[in-house]
């Protein structure tokens, strides 16, 4: 399977936009429930004006929520970069962490969002779960699990040591775009022959030939 989507996109990267390890915090922050488009959109009219914890908290909470209005609950997200780059330089200096339990002791910071900046911004090999992977870690049968802890673990025993760097952007991807919640299109899905979802979907054409020769039986 990661043979198959290594070969297809050798260097997979996270659809957001940044330019350093703060920008992508701030930004995965602001892109929980949210679209990465809708991020982008945001953050390139902010991070040209205030792209560190100090020129934050220059703008204040009212002057960053006017740039980030257009986002999803872009109240409490705003609150929270105001509260984590006060953190940062409190006691890190205005740098982002590279430690799983300094990045989770953030302010907007969860285990997730501490698995993207581990992996993005510094380069280990973790798998961040979102509602992407773990649909399509269940549906594939790649690592199944109940909760999203669960998926993580099994991801870190399922996939192969020298796929594990780009793993979970190769999974998003899938999920974002060919394994999608409601209708995954099998029919150009680049591993469904590894794939053990037993309700395959077919071209849409052929559902049509299919349902005409139903109507003509």
């Amino acid at each position: 399977m990661f043979a198959r989507l290594a070969a297809a996109d050798p260097e997979p990267r996270t659809e957001l936009v940044y330019s350093s390890p703060f920008e992508l915090l701030a930004a995965v922050i602001l892109s929980a429930q949210a679209t990465d488009r809708s991020v982008n959109l945001a953050t390139a009219k902010l991070f040209p004006v205030a792209n560190t914890p100090q020129q934050i908290l220059a703008l204040g909470l009212d002057g960053l929520k006017s740039y980030v209005r257009t986002i999803g609950l872009y109240n409490a997200k705003a609150a929270n970069i105001i509260a984590m780059c006060s953190r940062l330089l409190e006691r890190h200096g205005g740098e982002v962490p590279h430690d799983r339990e300094a990045l989770e002791a953030l302010p907007g910071v969860g285990r997730k969002t501490a698995n993207v900046i581990l992996n993005c911004a510094f380069g280990e090999p973790t798998m961040a779960v979102d509602t992407h992977i773990f649909r399509v870690a269940n549906r594939t049968g790649l690592a199944p699990g109940k909760t999203v802890l669960q998926v993580e673990r099994s991801l870190l025993k399922a996939v192969p040591a020298e796929f594990m760097l780009h793993a979970h952007h190769w999974l998003i991807l899938l999920g974002r775009y060919t394994c999608k919640a409601r209708t995954p299109e099998c029919w150009r899905c680049l591993v469904c022959e590894e794939c053990g979802y037993r309700q395959k979907s077919a071209a849409p054409a052929e559902r049509v030939s299919a349902a005409a020769r139903g109507k003509r039986s």
